[in-house]
């Protein structure tokens, strides 16, 4: 971690610290996941006077139940609608290993929280991305369940056919270890010979050789999805859609909002019925390649992003943000669980290693990720890494 003072990193990371729980592990929760006592404010403005919660969110007691302490909630992109993180409310969570890039988004703070090691482990949201992209951009490890493994009650959105509830760590076996406090029925395995098909996707030339020295010595097979650029697109609709029929009403209101979310809050209005049927359409197409794609394997591989996370100067031009999620986001459209493993570049900028197994597979998942651990470049932060 560069020389950044503790208490700067505690105000622009953890919005409310807190004292719940037990004795086991720290855990951070993103701020859209209520917690008894304090208003769930989701970063933003619109929702700081919000009423405090009667009650937790579903993961948070079960948390609790497991025997974690919950020591504060983290900053996060406004509404959980954006991917770099960036928020001029509830402020800019950092991004400790390369502080010039962005944290990357909706779970900036989780993310950041992990790596500048302020906690065991944080707990974030994936809805299009959120939990893998901001994890690869600050060089930690991220898992997105699958749809329905964690309960989203207490939760914001409060209903979405994409969104998931899940852990970051700074190493894979605390990420199993946060799995198994978070999902019902997670039975730890061991994997010792990791089988797994190689997706042909588009990314830049510093990434794929990331994942290619990653992934070394495995006898890997390539194939490539048909649907995987439709699902891309169909994932946007569909979150898109969603959210406007949430957040809508605010948008057209007089709430103070940034400037980036209600204008896409508003564009996202626009969406038709109809528009919404052909994404369905395209998810039960996308659906079926991925189940067919891996039978007979552990899991899919591919990177997590296609390019290295734009500088915060950088992220000002949306062009720019544009490829940022086409990896990841099609796999919320399936509901498929995905992992991601911190890579470097040659040129020491993260990267990541992105694995899709079956439904209710976490913990073949988390498995893989202890199996691939001595192949990657881990993140020191105490070192100058740019």
């Amino acid at each position: 971690m560069k020389d950044t003072p503790m208490n700067d990193l505690l105000s622009s990371i953890i919005t409310r610290p807190l004292a719940l729980g037990g004795v086991g592990p720290r855990v951070l929760v993103k701020e859209c996941l209520g917690v008894a006592g304090i208003a769930t404010r989701c970063g933003s403005a619109a929702f700081a006077m919000a009423p405090t919660e009667t009650r937790h969110s579903a993961v948070v007691d079960r948390l609790i139940d497991q025997g974690a302490q919950i020591t504060g909630t983290v900053t996060m992109h406004e509404l959980a609608f954006g991917v770099t993180g960036v928020n001029t409310f509830a402020g800019t969570a950092p991004n400790p290993g390369w502080p010039d890039r962005i944290p990357g988004g909706s779970s900036s703070g989780a993310a950041a929280a992990v790596a500048a090691g302020l906690c065991d482990f944080a707990v974030g949201t994936d809805t299009g991305g959120s939990i893998r992209q901001p994890a690869c951009c600050c060089g930690v490890f991220g898992l997105k369940p699958s749809f329905g493994a964690i309960d989203r009650r207490g939760a914001i959105p409060r209903s979405s056919s994409l969104d998931v509830i899940g852990p970051f760590a700074a190493s894979a076996p605390m990420l199993t270890k946060a799995a198994a406090m978070m999902i019902e029925g997670f039975a730890p395995t061991h994997i010792d010979t990791p089988r797994l098909i190689r997706l042909d996707v588009s990314a830049d030339a510093d990434i794929n050789a990331a994942v290619d020295t990653a992934l070394a010595g495995l006898s890997i097979p390539i194939i490539a999805l048909p649907s995987f650029e439709d699902a891309y697109r169909a994932g946007l609709t569909v979150i898109n859609f969603e959210l406007a029929q949430e957040f809508g009403q605010l948008a057209r209101s007089d709430a103070t909002l940034g400037v980036d979310v209600r204008s896409r809050i508003l564009a996202a209005l626009s969406l038709t019925v109809r528009e919404m049927a052909e994404a369905e359409v395209v998810r039960a197409r996308f659906t079926a390649e991925v189940d067919a794609a891996l039978e007979g394997v552990d899991a899919l591989a591919l990177p997590t992003m296609p390019c290295v996370p734009p500088t915060l100067d950088q992220a000002q031009d949306p062009r720019a943000l544009i490829p940022l999620t086409s990896l990841v986001r099609p796999f919320n459209l399936s509901g498929h669980p995905a992992i991601t493993l911190p890579l470097r570049t040659h040129a020491g900028l993260p990267a990541g290693l992105q694995l899709v197994a079956r439904k209710g597979d976490e913990a073949r998942l988390c498995a893989l990720a202890e199996a691939l651990s001595d192949r990657l470049d881990p993140v020191d932060f105490s070192k100058d890494t740019q």
